[in-house]
């Protein structure tokens, strides 16, 4: 009896050491050496369904900035694998706008990193690299990865306007299709908008969850929170869905951004 109450005092004191360890946040990562130069603006282009139009109108008023680069970073909630646990952890994801990206995260314990990713999605081909050899790629990771470039430059927005190969396309009074590259072909987002504030809430589309499965599944990606930084607005604080899961898999909140810096060579390297 007495070793039967040693044994579930042990496990008792793993688990709230493991809890514990999930709820530190770790620091963020150190700003990007560049900072954001100035920035040449376009007029905002006529002929958008309207609450395309009234959504970029609060945002960015009557210029919109052109954008060719960003640098985002933060700090993040992920669930790596469904019913797992939820660890605290940071990032930092790197764009040439409308092109590649780099993904760099950390999933920490007691705030210190414990899992290392390294996403790349360049030339049209992705590569997710994980500790002790995970690694995924194929045709169904790259049409991910595409959707994956696309939803994520709704932190630099005015891209989906300046870039010649997007179009927006009428549904209704608080909805339109986002229309994206994808090589010689196109993919499709529904794009929500808030009825009472304007502003976009949420991206909903069809992608592969991993390069073995069968069909596409419904990927949402919901903006819970605008804030401005380094005075431009946009939808920091984000979501990431998989509909088969019922919960998001992470919660995104962006701290620092720069646009257009130079990053022709970072978005090709690793780690932060």
């Amino acid at each position: 009896m007495e070793i039967f109450i040693w044994i579930v005092c042990i496990l008792v004191g793993l688990f709230l050491v493991g809890w514990l360890g999930l709820k530190f946040k770790p620091k963020s990562f150190p700003l990007f050496q560049s900072r954001t130069p100035a920035i040449q603006t376009v007029p905002l282009p006529a002929g958008l369904p309207a609450p395309v139009e009234r959504f970029y109108r609060q945002i960015y008023g009557d210029q919109v900035p052109l954008i060719t680069s960003a640098v985002i970073t933060g700090r993040a909630t992920m669930r790596p694998v469904l019913k797992g646990p939820t660890f605290q952890g940071r990032f930092r994801f790197t764009h040439l706008a409308g092109v590649d990206y780099r993904h760099y995260f950390e999933m920490c314990f007691f705030g210190l990193p414990l899992i290392k990713g390294n996403e790349h999605y360049l030339d049209g081909k992705s590569r997710l690299e994980l500790p002790f050899g995970m690694t995924d790629e194929g045709p169904k990771v790259d049409q991910a990865a595409n959707l994956g470039l696309w939803a994520e430059s709704m932190w630099f927005p005015a891209l989906m306007l300046t870039d010649p190969r997007v179009k927006w396309e009428p549904l209704d009074s608080d909805t339109a299709v986002l229309v994206v590259p994808f090589r010689e072909d196109q993919q499709r987002f529904i794009a929500r908008f808030d009825p009472q504030t304007g502003l976009h809430h949420m991206l909903e589309s069809m992608r592969y969850q991993k390069s073995n499965s069968e069909q596409k599944i419904l990927w949402l990606n919901e903006t819970l929170e605008y804030r401005t930084i380094n005075g431009y607005t946009f939808g920091a604080v984000g979501s990431a869905t998989w509909i088969n899961e019922g919960t998001p898999w992470a919660v995104f909140t962006v701290e620092d951004i720069v646009y257009n810096a130079d990053v022709s060579e970072y978005v090709r390297a690793k780690g932060p």
